[in-house]
């Protein structure tokens, strides 16, 4: 979808549940996916998904275009719901822990082994403090680029730079 069909979109599901519908459809395995990568937890995704669109219909009147698109806005919405995640569950736990023992398919087994090679790096990257956190997740789990980021997280380009860079810095550490 380009700028242009989202912000008419937006601007339609102000009024029009329908035009809400079409947005959840478009950015639903998105920010899923985000959350889920995230918090490496199903349930935990489930349910920052659940809440980020449901927060993003209820405040949908407030949105306007400030040179960032909505899907920026509602990313935005997705890392503080990981934070508040964070905080409700101090005790989080990974819930994506494959058994390649009881699988035959070499492909499905490839899949697992990627999966515990995510939880690998995601270990570490829980390590870090939350600012780190969010800008090693978006560029590097996301593919997002820097502009894409500093929308997200309403922040200007070089801290996103800065941050990052920190940020795989004190990774570095951690895995040393």
């Amino acid at each position: 979808m380009n700028i242009e069909e989202e912000k008419s979109l937006v601007e339609l599901a102000k009024t029009d549940a329908a035009a809400f519908g079409a947005l959840y459809d478009e950015y639903y395995r998105k920010i899923f996916g985000y959350a889920l990568r995230r918090t490496a937890n199903l349930q935990h995704a489930q349910d920052v998904t659940s809440e980020v669109f449901f927060k993003a219909l209820k405040s949908i009147n407030s949105f306007h275009w400030r040179k960032i698109p909505f899907s920026a806005w509602l990313y935005r919405i997705a890392s503080n719901e990981v934070a508040n995640c964070f905080r409700r569950n101090s005790h989080y736990q990974s819930s994506l822990i494959p058994d390649v023992a009881i699988v035959d398919d070499l492909s499905v087994k490839d899949e697992f082994q990627r999966c515990d090679d995510f939880l690998l790096v995601h270990q570490y990257v829980m390590k870090l403090p939350q600012k780190y956190q969010e800008v090693i997740a978006l560029r590097y789990f996301e593919d997002k680029t820097i502009e894409d980021i500093a929308a997200i997280l309403g922040k200007p380009e070089n801290t996103v730079k800065s941050l990052l860079r920190r940020g795989l810095g004190k990774l570095r550490e951690v895995l040393t």
